[in-house]
């Protein structure tokens, strides 16, 4: 089991991660920015993780690994996005940087959108395990806690971002994050 979880962090080192530059840096927390990406987005009724998350990420596995008009395998890339409000979630991929929006295939499932994101600044917070509601509730009110503290204004509802495959069991990176202004980043 051991030596699995070895070949899997190795294997995971070789996954794209979607860029940013680290602007500020304190234990768990860190202030970034992010460039535009281009991302597929699904939306379910569900405003929870647990509720979603599944349904979601084998939607969009589905697109990237052929379930698309040109049967065109698309790279895994991480993390993976998710955002919740009171009755619905979204999940999104970021497509490998090497992407462009206009010659992105068609998805088959017409619930999946294509679009591009705006760059923007965010604080994160990061934490180890599995991921769970309550797990991303606690995290998510230390990081606004955090940034009350430092008087910074968030500009988001927290998201969350999961780096891992579901089979990793060791190592694993959670993160949740609000956007802020280029303007606080300098106050942290």
């Amino acid at each position: 089991m051991a030596s699995v979880q070895v070949f899997i962090s190795f294997d995971m080192a070789k996954t794209e991660t979607q860029p940013y530059q680290v602007k500020w840096k304190q234990n768990e927390f860190e202030a970034r920015y992010y460039p535009k990406a281009i991302v597929a987005t699904v939306s379910s009724s569900s405003s929870t993780y647990k509720g979603s998350s599944n349904t979601q990420f084998r939607i969009l596995a589905g697109y990237i690994f052929g379930g698309n008009e040109s049967g065109e395998s698309i790279a895994m890339t991480s993390p993976v996005h998710m955002s919740f409000s009171e009755n619905r979630s979204t999940m999104s991929f970021v497509m490998p940087a090497e992407m462009e929006l206009e010659k992105l295939p068609m998805p088959k499932d017409r619930g999946i959108q294509l679009d591009e994101t705006t760059e923007k600044y965010a604080v994160s917070i990061q934490f180890g395990g599995w991921t769970s509601d309550a797990k991303i509730a606690v995290n998510a009110k230390k990081l606004i806690d955090k940034l009350n503290e430092a008087g910074i204004q968030i500009k988001s509802k927290p998201w969350y971002m999961g780096y891992n495959p579901p089979y990793q069991i060791f190592n694993r990176r959670n993160e949740v994050a609000v956007e802020i202004s280029a303007e606080d980043i300098a106050r942290l």
